[in-house]
């Protein structure tokens, strides 16, 4: 299972900002729509935002005009900026990959995880 590796999480005052990376292998970025989803504590885990390999980018609606996505081919990284960070942001962020191959069909990757907390 390819290793999709998270940093940048951490404490942050509301209001506050955050960038997540995540590094993926190079054979599987070029061909994967990359996307960020999260998880609370007693909530289901949600996408917050995917980034396509053609560079279409779409958002959760409660993050629009907040975070961005971001993709960096030459780094083979992805990234979440997250601006103006509010108390129900707090969840662990996980990196996604997500591609077709034939023949296997639909593929996931995923990281272990990030831990965000928004508190004051």
């Amino acid at each position: 299972q390819a290793q999709l590796v998270e940093s940048g999480g951490g404490l942050v005052q509301p209001g506050g900002s955050l960038t997540l990376s995540c590094a993926v292998p190079g054979s599987i970025f070029s061909s994967s729509a990359m996307g960020w989803y999260r998880q609370a504590p007693g909530k289901q885990r949600e996408l917050v935002a995917r980034a396509t390999s053609d560079g279409s980018a779409n958002y959760a609606d409660s993050v629009k005009g907040r975070f961005t996505i971001s993709r960096d081919s030459a780094k083979n990284t992805v990234y979440l900026r997250m601006n103006s960070l509010k108390l129900e942001d707090t969840a662990v962020y996980n990196c996604n990959a997500h591609q077709y191959r034939w023949p296997d069909g639909e593929l996931d990757y995923w990281g272990q995880g990030t831990q965000v907390t928004v508190s004051s």
